[in-house]
């Protein structure tokens, strides 16, 4: 272990001595002790994989000292010095996983926005089965899915659809989702059973809390209508559809699910919020030069992420060359080789780059 980070984990468990007596002084003061219990969280975990570092280290130190001074014992404690090495480096590679940056989005909630795009009918066909499949995947890790909006197609499917996936950590094992996801497929309506490739467009959005994105109500421009079904038939019998139109940028979002005027406004201002806070996102981090992206890729919805090909069961990941043929068990839900795939990728390139 270099030196650099040998002197910063000592000082994080020089921090965390001084935190545990805070703590001790502290029990008085509520929200003091709920910050200062966050901090000791966030920093024994550290330390104590740097105790286990020292442990394993000393051991193989304390090893090899012995084997030079006994050779009746030397093999077997050459071997036990070299698995106290292969221990040491392994928990090192641990802790410069551990002092990385981490997302500060990662623990949000997450807005998926799918779309079609090229292919027609195919596509949007092509975009319910993405729902799905993302359902699948959340149920997979125990987050809930609430729908907020939809548009759907007159031959199955979605135009459109917005939902919220809600549970701790959903934006880390969704953020890599966001661009063109393509299909090679025999629509069912194909006669002669010849290969059409459409795509369907993924957005994915951290949900912003109300202190994160402040909207002032003066900027929007709030339109209500009657809530419309596939071939453009009214579903409602009342006024309850929500457009909002965010007047600074043009943004606009619609709502039609609910009954309820307020539920579908209140269900547009989320996906607004989400939007407005991604550009800022972007924003900050576009100013950040040479600053790579916290999410792997552009993330732009143009972008092809991955092909979902029928005829040979196959699904590959165009951003880090990974296929497998498993289409099936991706499709219900079996997402998991992507995501840790992508995540040790970006991994690797923040450690590489000293972020």
């Amino acid at each position: 272990m270099d030196t650099g980070l040998m002197a910063r984990l000592e000082e994080m468990a020089g921090t965390l001595r001084s935190v545990e007596e805070d703590l001790a002084a502290s029990y008085a003061d509520r929200s003091r002790m709920t910050e200062l219990s966050k901090r000791h969280s966030e920093l024994a975990s550290i330390v104590d994989l740097f105790e286990r570092w020292k442990a394993a280290r000393d051991e193989m130190l304390e090893a090899q000292s012995l084997a030079a001074a006994d050779p009746e014992l030397a093999h077997d404690l050459h071997i036990l010095a070299g698995e106290k090495r292969v221990e040491a480096d392994a928990i090192e590679e641990e802790l410069k996983t551990a002092l990385a940056p981490r997302d500060p989005n990662d623990d949000k909630d997450v807005i998926l926005e799918i779309r079609a795009a090229a292919g027609g009918d195919e596509a949007a066909i092509w975009a319910g089965d993405l729902l799905r499949m993302y359902q699948r995947y959340a149920d997979r890790h125990r987050f809930r899915m609430e729908p907020l909006g939809s548009s759907e197609s007159d031959a199955g499917g979605f135009d459109q659809v917005t939902v919220a996936v809600k549970g701790k950590g959903a934006f880390s094992r969704f953020k890599y989702e966001g661009g063109g996801h393509r299909v090679q497929r025999v629509p069912k309506t194909e006669a002669s059973g010849r290969i059409h490739t459409s795509i369907a467009t993924v957005a994915v959005l951290p949900e912003a809390d109300e202190v994160d994105i402040e909207i002032d109500p003066a900027d929007v421009r709030v339109d209500v209508y009657r809530s419309q079904g596939p071939g453009g038939q009214s579903v409602n019998t009342t006024d309850s559809a929500v457009r909002l139109t965010y007047i600074p940028t043009g943004e606009v979002v619609t709502c039609q699910d609910e009954k309820s005027q307020l539920q579908n406004k209140e269900k547009a201002y989320r996906v607004l919020r989400a939007r407005l806070y991604q550009r800022r996102l972007e924003q900050q981090q576009s100013e950040l030069a040479g600053v790579r992206r916290a999410q792997v890729g552009s993330g732009e919805r143009s972008e092809k992420i991955r092909t979902y090909n029928f005829k040979e069961a196959r699904v590959t990941d165009h951003r880090i060359g990974l296929t497998v043929h498993r289409l099936w068990e991706v499709l219900e839900g079996d997402l998991d080789d992507f995501v840790e795939a992508m995540a040790a990728y970006e991994q690797a390139e923040r450690l590489a780059q000293g972020h």
